[in-house]
């Protein structure tokens, strides 16, 4: 198992030990003048990243709907580069909840036999790819090529993985093999891509975009082409389960945010992409041009669903590349205050695929 779901693993078991739950903010409940008990939590720790792919949390922090939803339960925010560290950080007690791709969100579901989190809506499908240098035609080409993704272990690392061994090609975690793989943070990504250091990459949004725009990198790889009808989950929405047991009006509360926030970016495209754009900057200390904000806009799209679906398929790949032990997915969804929430909207209820408990 890789290192950084060993550090998830020791987190979540301090944090047990230490407190006996998984370390999530806690309160007792309360009465409000009427006698109806609240299980609103005093505050919500939420991580994210300064990405394309996490626009629906980028967009409801800053435009409001996150606190609007939340209500008196104040919000606290933390950026992350990838999902494994993220998930040390809920594991760990840092984080209540937190916007991460579906193969770190397994990782962690898997080595806390299930106990550890929950994942309660979708955010984003698509806005991955493999961008490489122009001379690489084909798989083939990569044999004896260097590329980097995010984080060990994260969910464009596992597709890369995955992909190389359906292509014929090794690539172990020590970085040997016919490809060897260097996860590293992505902007020392598009830097070593640039100096010629690397050939290529598996990146979300914006980084892909940034990589052929900025560097000339081209496309080898558009995941969507990977699966059935171009759908899979490219960031969902978890939740510490300790903290959705405790805190069940606060989740559904943020998930009732999170729905304004993707109707917001959905009716409001161009002004969508401005806000992500001026949070990046922001975030990350570098903005976008126009050409690159609207790319990476229009290679994925927001959503509530979290395809669940496609989270077997994804559960799959991480066994084969070797960065998942076969786990049994039952419990890994919570979809109640979700499709409770759609219902209040007017919308239809989601598919959990058979895997709440």
């Amino acid at each position: 198992m890789v290192a950084s779901l060993v550090i998830v693993v020791a987190a979540y078991a301090a944090a047990s030990d230490d407190s006996g739950d998984s370390g999530s903010s806690s309160a007792a409940p309360a009465s409000d003048t009427t006698g109806t008990v609240s299980t609103a939590a005093p505050e919500l720790r939420l991580g994210y990243f300064a990405n394309v792919t996490h626009a629906t949390a980028v967009v409801g922090v800053a435009h409001g709907e996150f606190a609007s939803a939340l209500g008196t339960t104040k919000l606290t925010t933390q950026i992350y580069n990838a999902g494994p560290a993220e998930m040390t950080a809920l594991l760990g007690g840092q984080l209540d909840a937190a916007y991460v791709g579906p193969s770190s969100a397994l990782a962690a579901f898997a080595q806390s036999h299930g106990q550890a989190l929950r994942i309660v809506a979708g955010a984003t499908t698509g806005g991955a790819e493999l961008v490489v240098r122009p001379g690489i035609a084909t798989a083939a080409d990569l044999k004896g090529k260097v590329l980097a993704t995010p984080q060990k272990g994260n969910t464009q690392d596992v597709a890369l993985r995955s992909w190389l061994k359906q292509n014929g090609l090794t690539a172990n975690g020590d970085g040997t093999g016919d490809v060897s793989v260097a996860p590293q943070d992505n902007a020392a990504t598009l830097d070593q891509f640039k100096a010629g250091h690397i050939d290529g990459a598996w990146l979300p949004e914006p980084w892909a975009s940034r990589m052929v725009l900025e560097a000339g990198a081209k496309v080898l790889v558009d995941e969507k082409d990977l699966w059935p009808g171009g759908q899979f989950a490219t960031t969902n929405l978890v939740v510490n389960a300790d903290f959705l047991a405790k805190h069940p009006d606060t989740v559904k509360a943020l998930i009732a945010g999170q729905i304004a926030a993707n109707r917001w970016i959905t009716a409001d495209g161009a002004a969508a992409q401005q806000l992500v754009n001026d949070q990046l900057k922001q975030l990350s200390g570098k903005a976008l041009s126009p050409t690159e904000i609207q790319r990476a806009f229009g290679e994925q799209a927001v959503t509530d669903d979290p395809l669940a679906a496609s989270l077997q398929t994804s559960a799959d790949h991480a066994v084969a590349a070797g960065l998942l032990k076969k786990t049994d997915l039952h419990g890994v969804f919570d979809l109640t205050a979700l499709n409770a929430e759609l219902a209040a909207n007017g919308r239809p209820a989601v598919s959990d695929a058979g895997l709440s408990k």
